[in-house]
Formats: C-alpha cells, structure tokens, sequence
C-alpha cells in the first residue's frame, strides 16, 4: 500500500471546543484514490471534512497530509498546500459568469493561468459553452462541475467533496461521482463525504463508516456493498467504538 497522502488520528472536534461532534475519529487516504466517508444522518462525516478544512476546530488528535501536520490549518492556507475544498453549497459564485468563477479560481495560477483555463474548459466541455452565462443559471450538475473546476484551478493534490450529489437528479448524480472517479486517474486524491451510499460505494476504493460521531468499520468499497453490518448501523441497530 502506498504512503497516506492524507491521515486523521484520533481527532476530536466540534462547532464549540467543549462539545464534541466527532470523539476520537481516525482515517487513512491513500494517493490516486477515492476514500469514502458515509454514515447515517447525524454521524459526523461533514464535521470530519470541515474539521480536515480548518473550518472547525480540533480539540484533539492530529491531521497530517503528506506527513506534514496541518491539524490546525488555516482554510485560506489550503491552496499553497496541494488541498482544494469543495463544500456542499455555496461553492459558486452564482452572481458571476463561469468565466469569472474561473479566472477567480486562477488568480494565483501566474503566466500558467490562460494555459491551465484551457485545460479546464476541455475537461468540461459543457462549462466552455456557457462561459458568458451567469453561474447561477445552470443546472445543479452543472454547478457542481463548476465547482470541481474551480478545486482544479488550484492543481491540488487532494480534493476534499462534501456531499456532491445532494439535491441532483440521480442521472447527473452519478455523472458527478464518476468524474471524482475519472480525477484519480490523473493523480489526484479525492476524500468523498457522500450520502448516495450505493453508487459511491461503487466507484469507491475504500471507505470508512461513522456513527455518533466514532469510527464504526472500514474497509475496501467493494467489500461494504452488501455487508449487512453496514445496514445494520445505517438503522441503529449497531454501533462500535461507543463510549
């Protein structure tokens, strides 16, 4: 198995520092592939991400990416990092043009900008037909392409996605999830927080399940697909690790 690029140990957090969402949650990803998170309403998974982002604050344990602490990263500092955030909503500028979105998003790619655009527009031909169009006229896929897009600008590394899915129709769903899938193989790491477990399982290569906000099984997607221990924690009826 190759070197994490990303490691969480242990990592306690929360909206307020005294009262814990996630209690000592831990989770490897490895590079050049797609490390699900999923778990049941309430479990902790966008706490986990957030957390991961700098948004919330960790009260314990430690983040590490590409063996380098970051546990109380700045979100602001995550660029110049090789992590790009894409979070459930508000992660567009629906007021400006794709064009602008775009040229925002490369504001620090230097004299490698116009090329970099290029890339960009190729890799999502459907952006490229609308780039005068205001960013809050397209369809929800749409707008979570342009948001993948914008992450991409930054040429990270890892790709941190909470919940991409949510409120698509299930066609533009999955073309969404199978582009984090196509990503990998150009090298890019991608930490999925998702709810559509079935197809995310799928095109997962491993996956941790949480639950109260603790780690309850992990292991290869696949191998979860039918695993009744999986069904049995999305009901309630299982839980591991609890205090």
């Amino acid at each position: 198995m190759p070197e994490a690029v990303l490691e969480a140990r242990g990592v306690t957090a929360g909206y307020v520092p005294d009262l814990p969402i996630l209690h000592e949650v831990s989770l490897v990803a490895h590079p050049a592939q797609i490390t699900l998170i999923i778990g049941p309403n309430g479990a902790g998974k966008s706490t986990l991400i957030k957390a991961i982002a700098g948004l919330l604050p960790v009260s314990a344990g430690q983040i590490t990416f590409g063996g380098a602490d970051i546990t109380h990263i700045r979100t602001d500092q995550l660029a110049a990092r090789g992590i790009a955030y894409v979070p459930q909503t508000d992660n567009i500028f629906r007021s400006l043009t794709i064009r602008q979105n775009l040229d925002l998003a490369l504001r620090r790619a230097g004299a490698g900008a116009p090329a970099r655009l290029a890339r960009l527009l190729e890799q999502f031909p459907a952006l490229a037909d609308k780039q005068r169009d205001k960013a809050g006229t397209l369809s929800g896929g749409q707008r979570q392409f342009l948001a993948i897009a914008m992450a991409l600008a930054t040429a990270p590394k890892l790709i941190l996605m909470d919940e991409p899915s949510a409120g698509l129709s299930p066609k533009a769903a999955q073309e969404v999830l199978e582009h984090a899938r196509t990503l990998t193989r150009s090298g890019v790491s991608i930490l999925l927080v998702e709810q559509n477990v079935n197809q995310a399982l799928r095109l997962a290569d491993h996956c941790f399940i949480l639950a109260e906000g603790r780690n309850q099984i992990d292991g290869p997607a696949d191998a979860l697909l039918n695993n009744k221990v999986v069904g049995e924690i999305y009901l309630g009826a299982r839980r591991m690790g609890a205090a």
